[in-house]
């Protein structure tokens, strides 16, 4: 689905947290990184266990050569992975966060 359908799911329904990633994967696709952000925040403060969000955010603020901003999502979703026993995103981080220093 396009970002246009899913900017009109969140425009009926704002608090929604699952229209707001699905908007934001939308933008992220559309090559639109810096619109994704706001919603990529708004699931993160919406879900503290919601690490796929911290992640994506994370990896979106890289993009956008934010290293500072992205480093701590970065943490807080190693910290998720690793008590919520999920491998593979477990050593994606890892390495993320090494070249970081």
């Amino acid at each position: 689905m396009s970002s246009a359908r899913f900017a009109a799911l969140v425009a009926a329904q704002p608090e929604n947290k699952m229209f707001r990633f699905s908007l934001a994967q939308a933008l992220l696709r559309e090559e639109k990184p810096a619109e994704a952000v706001p919603h990529l925040e708004f699931c993160v403060a919406a879900q503290a266990d919601w690490m796929m969000a911290r992640i994506l955010l994370g990896k979106t603020l890289l993009a956008l050569g934010r290293p500072a901003d992205a480093k701590p999502r970065l943490e807080d979703a190693l910290r998720l992975a690793i008590e919520q026993h999920h491998e593979d995103p477990e050593r994606e981080l890892r390495v993320i966060l090494a070249e970081l220093g």
